[in-house]
């Protein structure tokens, strides 16, 4: 596996990276899962960050500072909902991770944590969207040398084992 990319089973808002990913709903105004416990890590001060961000369409993404989380910066990201995969939800999903690595690379910054994005609320199957993040994070690891750690922080050993099994495949042994 790439030694610039982690698999960890833990809490997104207490990673020590650079910046976290936000699986953020279009409002970038809170919600739940992920985006609701980055929202309470951060404090009030993100919402009202936010709220001047006016929004994000699905596939984009939008910084803003990252207040009392550890990451100074958080990397909102619109994730695709489930529709039974004739809505585009793949090259939506990809766009996610294509713009997040971006903004990484605008802010010069050299760690990132994601989520795994659209699994939860939104539906998207746990092992497609596993193998498009890390389809991903390979192609942009492969022409990018700005960032030296990428970490994918799992909810549950189900899903710590599910990323841990496609990453052989993308990455090799």
């Amino acid at each position: 596996m790439n030694p610039r990319v982690q698999i960890v089973e833990g809490d997104i808002t207490k990673q020590q990276v650079d910046a976290i990913v936000n699986a953020a709903n279009t409002s970038l105004l809170g919600g739940g899962g992920v985006d609701g416990a980055i929202h309470r890590a951060a404090g009030p001060e993100l919402l009202e960050e936010t709220r001047k961000i006016g929004g994000c369409p699905t596939g984009e993404a939008r910084v803003s500072k990252g207040y009392r989380l550890p990451a100074k910066y958080v990397i909102h990201t619109v994730g695709p909902v489930w529709a039974g995969g004739h809505k585009n939800e793949d090259n939506l999903l990809a766009n996610c991770y294509r713009n997040s690595f971006k903004a990484a690379k605008d802010l010069k910054i050299k760690s990132v944590a994601f989520p795994s994005i659209s699994t939860g609320a939104y539906g998207f199957p746990l092992g497609r969207a596993t193998e498009i993040a890390l389809r991903e994070t390979k192609k942009f690891l492969e022409t990018d040398k700005t960032l030296t750690k990428v970490v994918f922080v799992c909810f549950g050993e189900k899903a710590l084992n599910i990323y841990k099994d496609i990453a052989k495949k993308v990455f090799g042994e």
